[in-house]
């Protein structure tokens, strides 16, 4: 539609300005009552040397369409209101045509993007702290696929380092193995939080932590041993919870996959002329980006993340060929990334200027981050477990006779978890609240999937096969019909923006319009009608479904 209008408007005004010019000029209206599309005209007087208002008064005389119910001068807009009964024909037409691919792009085809999301640390539980990254980043990566990428998703597992020096100090001194192995995850985490606790008290431990992992980093057969059985453990729990959640990654590679390819890097770096000392550290000077130097190796040899992640990045550009890498990582590694990026701008890899960071908030406990080291922590797997207690409990009260309803309360709990995570701006802290995040009204996970069901059960109530609309065009279709339409371009700057917030906030604002469509509205009355009706509410239950799975949420078509 808006396309259409620009073209129109341009065939009359092609030599003040271009034709993608008066297409970024289109807005929409402030208000319903002044129409669906409007141009401003204060560019053209400048060039014309013509009021606004009479630009816009000429202008609405000459565009015509058969889209468009009538075109008015509104001051100095030109404003368009759209014919509904033909644009909800041919955008329900579309959307039952194309079905889940509707809103599909094609800018990212031929174009690989990595996505480094999730990354928990070996030995420690999967927290709620660890949401943000694992969802944020899924999907990102389902909104990529969607126009056109082929995604690389990458968890990057924290696996080396001098935490598990920290771990195996701890197990050698107060660990029982016959308790570690009947319930591995949270033994380990009580080890390692009465490590930083005893650690207070005696400095000595974090030396004697330093020397286990020289140990393990050297080969020592007891440190690789316990440094591998904590890692199976910690992986196993982990795949527990991606199951959970519905979630894939197509490379595992941690830290320790790139303990022998660092070296090489190095290399790389003094074969450059980049790394210089620094109080005997290997560091690479980035004062031309404005930033602090980047620490390579350390005085006693040891490696950094830095290193670590320079490595990962040209072993990535070497298998993948990706066109942009994605890190889905906290705002406290800002600087971190712009160190790494600028690194490997300064190792001359052009590849590295379309490698992004995708900061986020924490998640907050009673306004504090949650910490590990200090066991304040709230588990994932205990969140989801109350989530699905509470949707079954809730599926027994209202729905006893529900078929499956144990795989459509896991859908619920899960829905309701992620749904709360990405409706926020993902760059704000988020405080942790399961009675916010679990309800049927409101800006809720469980809101939106209630509304994919009541939708469902209207097309199965009127028991009919095939959909052919011929356009409607009363006021409560039409705001669901301009929600429909605005499916495609909210994707792209969704995709754009790395931002799966706008996909939450649309199925919010499709659900809300649909169901006051619902409450007005006699779909199923048998008239002429009908089959219009039936019609927008199937296109609204493809979109909800496709926006739901954008955002890593199962559609369940009963509750």
């Amino acid at each position: 539609m808006k396309q259409t209008f620009a073209t129109l408007l341009h065939s009359h005004i092609n030599a003040c300005m271009s034709l993608d010019r008066v297409m970024e000029g289109i807005e929409k209206p402030s208000y319903a009552s002044q129409g669906d599309l409007a141009f401003p005209c204060f560019s053209l007087a400048k060039v014309k040397k013509k009021s606004p208002h009479h630009i816009a008064l000429q202008l609405a005389g000459k565009i015509e369409s058969p889209l468009f119910e009538k075109v008015v001068a509104n001051g100095a807009y030109v404003n368009v209101f759209l014919n509904k009964r033909v644009v909800s024909e041919r955008v329900m037409k579309t959307i039952l045509k194309q079905e889940e691919t509707y809103g599909s792009h094609s800018f990212g085809k031929r174009n690989t993007v990595t996505i480094d999301f999730s990354s928990p640390n070996i030995a420690k539980p999967f927290s709620m702290g660890h949401l943000r990254s694992t969802v944020i980043g899924n999907s990102l990566a389902h909104i990529a696929e969607k126009c056109g990428y082929r995604v690389i998703r990458i968890n990057h597992l924290g696996d080396w380092g001098t935490q598990f020096g920290k771990l195996i100090v701890a197990y050698h001194r107060w660990g029982d193995e016959s308790e570690v192995r009947a319930d591995p995850i949270p033994q380990l985490m009580k080890l390692y939080v009465k490590f930083h606790e005893e650690a207070n008290e005696d400095s000595s431990l974090e030396e004697e932590a330093r020397q286990w992992f020289k140990k393990l980093e050297a080969g020592n057969q007891e440190a690789h041993r316990l440094w591998t059985w904590f890692k199976e453990e910690s992986l196993q729990e982990f795949t527990k919870i991606y199951d959970l959640l519905g979630i894939h990654f197509d490379c595992h590679h941690g830290e320790a996959f790139y303990n022998d390819k660092m070296n090489e890097t190095i290399d790389q770096l003094a074969k450059k002329g980049l790394i210089t000392q620094s109080e005997g550290a290997e560091v690479v000077d980035l004062a031309s980006f404005n930033l602090p130097p980047c620490l390579i190796r350390k005085s006693d040899g040891a490696t950094l993340y830095a290193t670590r992640d320079l490595t990962a990045a040209i072993y990535r550009q070497q298998k993948y060929k990706f066109t942009k890498a994605l890190y889905v990582v906290g705002e406290e590694q800002r600087l971190h990334f712009q160190q790494v990026f600028a690194v490997l701008k300064q190792m001359g890899y052009e590849w590295a200027a379309n490698m992004e960071h995708i900061p986020f908030g924490l998640i907050l406990k009673n306004g504090k981050k949650m910490s590990t080291r200090k066991g304040k922590v709230v588990l994932l797997e205990d969140v989801i477990d109350e989530a699905f207690q509470l949707a079954k409990k809730m599926i027994e009260e209202k729905n006893p006779t529900l078929r499956n309803k144990l795989e459509i309360a896991k859908q619920v709990g899960v829905g309701a978890i992620i749904f709360q995570d990405l409706k926020n701006e993902r760059q704000n802290n988020i405080e942790f609240s399961f009675k916010n995040m679990f309800t049927f009204t409101g800006a809720t996970g469980p809101y939106v999937q209630y509304t994919y069901a009541r939708a469902c059960s209207v097309i199965n109530k009127a028991n009919v096969d095939s959909f052919k609309p011929a356009g409607l065009n009363d006021t409560y279709s039409w705001d669901v019909i301009k929600i429909l339409l605005e499916f495609p371009p909210m994707i792209k700057s969704a995709c754009i923006d790395n931002d799966p917030s706008k996909i939450a906030k649309y199925v919010l604002k499709l659900a809300q319009a649909f169901n006051k469509y619902y409450t007005h509205v006699q779909i199923l009355a048998d008239d002429d009608e009908q089959p219009d009706r039936l019609s927008l509410v199937k296109s609204v239950t493809i979109v909800l479904k496709e926006g739901l799975q954008l955002l890593g949420i199962q559609a369940p078509k009963e509750m």
